[in-house]
């Protein structure tokens, strides 16, 4: 069983690799898979910290800022997740704004790994006792979610809103710009 801030850099990577993932991909198919999986992990994630890995460390440190700062930026990611997650690929702004989470993402990363890490390293935490309970909570959000093994998602597709439907085809093929039309 992963300590507490192995199990975080671990999930920091995943989604790093994600990130790099997409800016090689070319389809849409294949954008659609790495950001369903991306977002999934940052939900779940986010999640964690915030339930359990987040108010351990604020009980003993002593520094509130950064502890609302990193609340803050999860704030933000899930303001763009659940964009997102309105959104196909090929949709306009799908690139861009999976783009700018994963910059903000990765600023989070970089601020918590050289701050909040290092000093949760120097309290007093079980960090076994932390990662189990972390462990087993990742676990039953993924099975909510409908994913399998960590971070990888076995169904489902990004959600889109059900009072609007894309007419790409239509668009692509007259050389338009993709408009919205009511569904029935």
């Amino acid at each position: 069983m992963p300590e507490a801030i192995e199990m975080l850099r671990e999930d920091h990577q995943k989604v790093k690799d994600l990130f790099e993932e997409f800016e090689k991909a070319e389809e849409d198919d294949e954008k659609g898979r790495i950001v369903r999986t991306a977002l999934t992990a940052l939900e779940i994630h986010a999640t964690v910290e915030e339930e359990i890995f987040y108010p351990a460390v604020r009980e003993q440190i002593e520094n509130d800022d950064l502890m609302d700062e990193a609340l803050e930026e999860h704030h933000i990611a899930k303001l763009l997740i659940g964009e997102l997650q309105e959104m196909q690929p090929g949709d306009d702004h799908f690139d861009a704004k999976f783009k700018v989470l994963a910059e903000s993402v990765k600023h989070h990363i970089e601020e918590e790994e050289s701050e909040i890490l290092p000093e949760a390293e120097e309290l007093d935490l079980d960090q076994e006792r932390l990662g189990e309970e972390m462990t087993e909570r990742t676990q039953e959000l993924q099975r909510q979610k409908g994913t399998g093994a960590r971070g990888k998602i076995s169904s489902g597709k990004i959600a889109r809103r059900p009072a609007l439907a894309k007419t790409k085809t239509a668009a692509k093929k007259n050389g338009t710009k993709t408009k919205y039309r009511k569904s029935a």
